[in-house]
């Protein structure tokens, strides 16, 4: 086992692994370094004048698999149980989802009645899709990209409305270069094995081990759909941080790695005016980023990593007084032949009361990104606060119906935030481990740019990295 284990980056990910190291019966001395002020990375809350909660990042964590149990299990080790605002499923939140397609909102398809019936903005009953499915034949491509993968088994309407819809949702990217086996790898595995993906689904389910604990329970029983926190979800990365002081863990903050030597078996991180020296490093900062760090040695490992790049994402928060919603649910997807710049909107508080900080208060996150930014980006444009709240507004009154102006409004330019699994994703990967396993190099990667990009995603990644590090049986 390293006597020093270097962490670079306190998002949640480099949170989560230095909490499973600290853990260990004999942790190593942990170090963790953030180039920010702050820890929690795009995990971030702010109270409005009112008491209101905004979420700049993320808003909700699923509880569903083995996973979303992980994640809750960790909540009840840090003692945030009782701070928990769960969504059940009795709630509109968890019933409903909606896409705006054609100027109007449509109900996403529930249950087998919603199957059977025609579903506008669909022409057909989606159980046509899902014959089709069932018939196709497999594909012995090692990956497409996910519209290749939806238009050739549930069909071209499907692919270009709802797969669309929910590449622009889950990584506010395009559904045409993303790759299906790296994005929504259950997807790939249910037609390699099953030769359907619907089959694969069905016959896969209930095969990981169940965990428990009384917050797990009480998920499953209540079929939570979703949860956040009292405060915010900023409150789970907070309790982090001063756990891991408690753990004496040492954690630098304000703190930026200029770079990475490997010498006599031992790694020198460079901060600037200063420096430092470990046994192993996890990684958990964006790989491009760790692409430009590594030593000239590691070039091969560097050139797998630079091309995992990320897009831009711009959140507005609006908060009006007085207003009533059209519908009740979590919100709703906009597919890109829709708008090319609006993503989708939440409705945060159909989903979190608790936290509207006023009776009469409706709470609403516009997304914005995809093609529009994307351009803007390119053309070197400057991108004015302004823009981005003029862009929401819009988007609310027209998709929403709410015209009047906003009481409170919080617009956040998070650049480069959401990795890009694009085609030939797992060849990088597997690029990378094999530099590192012929090199032994005392590295492991963790993070968002690797395999998953929701909350979830990334603190079993830093789960897996602790173990591997601690040598471990990362499944354990």
């Amino acid at each position: 086992m390293p006597g020093t284990v270097a962490v670079l980056g306190g998002g949640i990910s480099g949170l989560a692994a230095c909490y499973h190291l600290s853990r260990a019966p004999w942790p190593p001395k942990v170090i963790l370094i953030e180039a920010s002020q702050r820890l929690g990375g795009w995990i971030r809350s702010v109270r409005g004048k009112d008491g209101a909660v905004f979420e700049l990042g993320p808003r909700g964590i699923r509880p569903a698999g083995e996973l979303g149990a992980r994640t809750l299990l960790m909540v009840s080790e840090l003692g945030l149980d009782s701070a928990i605002l769960p969504v059940p499923g009795s709630r509109p939140a968890a019933q409903n989802r909606f896409l705006y397609v054609g100027g109007t909102l449509h109900p996403l398809p529930t249950g087998l009645r919603g199957l059977f019936l025609p579903a506008p903005p669909f022409t057909k009953p989606l159980f046509w899709a899902g014959l089709r499915e069932l018939t196709a034949p497999r594909s012995m491509e090692p990956d497409e990209t996910v519209y290749s993968f939806a238009e050739r088994r549930l069909g071209p309407e499907v692919a270009s409305i709802a797969m669309d819809s929910l590449c622009r949702g889950v990584f506010a990217g395009d559904s045409r270069v993303l790759s299906i086996r790296s994005c929504f790898p259950s997807l790939f595995r249910a037609e390699q094995t099953h030769r359907s993906i619907l089959l694969g689904l069905l016959l896969g389910a209930g095969q990981s081990p169940q965990l428990d604990s009384p917050l797990i329970s009480q998920a499953r029983a209540e079929r939570w759909s979703q949860w956040s926190l009292r405060g915010g979800l900023e409150t789970l990365p907070q309790a982090l941080g001063t756990h891991l002081i408690h753990q004496g863990v040492t954690v630098l903050t304000g703190q930026a790695v200029c770079g990475l030597n490997f010498q006599s078996g031992r790694w020198q991180v460079s901060l600037g005016d200063s420096s430092l020296e470990a046994d192993h490093i996890i990684s958990a900062v964006p790989a491009a980023v760790l692409s430009e760090l590594l030593p000239s040695e590691a070039a091969p490992l560097a050139q797998a990593l630079a091309p995992i790049r990320a897009v831009s994402v711009a959140v507005v928060n609006l908060q009006y007084q007085g207003v009533h919603l059209p519908v009740q649910g979590f919100g709703h997807l906009v597919p890109s032949s829709e708008d090319p710049g609006v993503l989708g909107i939440v409705y945060d508080s159909v989903a979190f009361p608790e936290q509207d900080g006023s009776p009469s208060s409706v709470r609403v996150t516009v997304m914005l990104g995809g093609a529009w930014l994307q351009a803007l980006e390119d053309g070197g444009q400057k991108l004015p606060e302004e823009l981005f709240q003029q862009q929401a507004q819009e988007a609310a009154a027209t998709q929403l119906g709410l015209k009047t102006p906003p009481t409170q409004s919080l617009v956040s330019l998070h650049k480069s935030c959401i990795p890009q699994y694009t085609l030939g994703h797992w060849q990088r990967l597997e690029a990378a481990a094999q530099f590192l396993a012929d090199h032994q190099l005392p590295l492991t990667l963790a993070g968002a740019s690797y395999e998953g990009v929701s909350v979830n995603d990334c603190i079993e990644s830093g789960r897996r990295a602790a173990a591997r590090v601690l040598s471990t049986d990362p499944d354990l």
